[in-house]
């Protein structure tokens, strides 16, 4: 009968519309909550088979809810260095567990990057989730594996204990007085039986000699401790010709080769050219490490092995060669001054912040100054992200409507860059969310009304009876 199929399309527009009103509240609803993606309802007609011509059979209205997961929210900037947004295709791939975590775990996809550190050195957000990433490897890359998820880790911060830098280069920058006249000293000076380094250490002119100008410099070795290293010059009576020793202070910190005064690490001629520049050319010059056209390394071998000289046995460090920048020493006429000593070594240091780069590579910072990587956050990208299956903590889970899933680095085969200190909006627009609002109450209303007059064109039938 047309009037009850009547009556169960108005039951339909009801449902229909019931199912609107849910997907507006969920959304208003979400309206602050970061990269949540707002939900459709569309509608679509339904049409029943027409039995008896002439009559129609009225056939309703269906709700089809659609998730605009693939749409891209506003990105705004935020203050912690560890909220992240994409800006572009893919989700953080994210895990509700971080330590313990197995290959049967589920994976699951989220663009909401309010991420903080947890107490146990963990990237969570807000939902609870664990950001996962490539680690690291022993040659300073990324394994990156496109198609296997359990290849990412969680990604640990405070897992790395301390950090030490053993220095691995010095930079001098100096200048020797040209005016300084050779001493009576020098006429005498050895660097084996009367050397520089000798005078360092019992400053006796007879079993030593004074140098001109005596310079000073820090290195760090391999556990972190700073020991001294000092490089005395002394003006030959050879124009533009220094004689040069390195050595360490105190004296106890090397074992120097045999026959070689206490602390003496290397010995030589340093040689300057008629414009001031020093000499390190290779046919001549500088020799300050036995070989003409190499005066650059410090090598120090460790106490268990090595060629001396080398730390001293009680220090129980490892070997260490040091490249030792000279190209800015001049000589000038000018007082003889140290300008600046510049070296890369760092003593012990703890993490104090982390920094994530617009390339997903997730590093730690320490208070020695120290950056290291850590991670590289991955991005799955699906050829249908409207097709993924939504969970609680604004995330989703993979469905195969949803395609493939590819990993990618950021900003790679089409997959969106990481922006750092920065937070996806919410794709909700409550001006329209408001007026969807209105135009399905009034629907809802229109569809109760289809099966009031309904009921009164029934009313009418069983009067007609009595």
């Amino acid at each position: 009968m047309s009037i009850n199929s009547a009556m169960s399309a108005g039951v339909s527009g009801l449902v229909a519309n019931s199912s609107a009103l849910a997907a507006i509240s969920d959304n208003i609803a979400n309206v602050n909550t970061i990269a949540y993606k707002r939900n459709q309802v569309n509608f679509a007609s339904v049409v029943t088979a027409q039995a008896v011509p002439g009559h129609y059979s009225a056939g309703g209205v269906q709700a089809v809810t659609r998730s605009l997961i693939g749409q891209q929210g506003l990105v705004q900037t935020a203050n912690s260095p560890t909220d992240l947004a994409i800006n572009g295709d893919g989700f953080f791939v994210a895990t509700s567990k971080g330590f313990g975590l197995s290959n049967a775990d589920p994976r699951l996809f989220t663009r909401s990057g309010s991420f903080s550190v947890d107490a146990n050195g963990y990237m969570v957000n807000d939902a609870g989730l664990y950001l996962q990433g490539w680690p690291v490897n022993a040659a300073g890359g990324f394994s990156v594996d496109p198609s296997d998820l359990t290849s990412m880790q969680p990604i640990n911060v405070k897992a790395l204990g301390t950090a030490v830098a053993p220095t691995s280069s010095v930079e001098i920058n100096a200048t020797l007085d040209k005016r300084t006249a050779a001493s009576a000293a020098a006429a005498t000076y050895d660097p084996t039986t009367k050397s520089m380094a000798d005078y360092a250490v019992n400053a006796n002119a007879a079993t030593g000699t004074a140098p001109d100008f005596t310079m000073q410099m820090s290195l760090i070795d391999s556990v972190g401790g700073s020991h001294k290293v000092a490089m005395a010059l002394l003006k030959t009576a050879t124009p533009n010709q220094w004689a040069a020793e390195i050595y360490a202070v105190p004296a106890t910190d090397v074992t120097a080769a045999a026959g070689k005064p206490a602390g003496q690490i290397a010995a030589g001629i340093v040689e300057f050219n008629s414009d001031g520049s020093i000499n390190l050319s290779a046919t001549g010059g500088t020799t300050l490490f036995g070989a003409a056209g190499s005066p650059t390394d410090i090598v120090l071998g460790s106490s268990a092995a090595g060629p001396a000289p080398q730390w001293a046995a009680g220090l129980g460090v490892s070997a260490q060669t040091v490249s030792l920048d000279m190209t800015k020493i001049s000589q000038l006429a000018a007082t003889s001054a140290l300008n600046s000593v510049n070296s890369d070594g760092a003593s012990v240091g703890n993490v104090i912040s982390v920094q994530v780069d617009k390339d997903g590579v997730v590093s730690a910072i320490f208070d020695n100054s120290q950056v290291r990587k850590l991670a590289q956050i991955g991005l799955a990208t699906f050829p249908n992200p409207d097709g993924l299956k939504p969970v609680s903590g604004n995330a989703f889970e993979a469905t195969r409507n949803a395609g493939v899933m590819v990993a990618k680095p950021p900003g790679v085969g089409g997959s969106g860059k990481i922006a750092p200190s920065s937070l996806e909006a919410s794709t909700v627009d409550l001006s329209a969310e408001f007026t969807g609002l209105i135009t399905t109450q009034k629907a809802y209303s229109a569809s109760s009304k289809i099966i009031t007059t309904a009921d009164q064109m029934l009313d009418e039938l069983i009067q007609m009876k009595r």
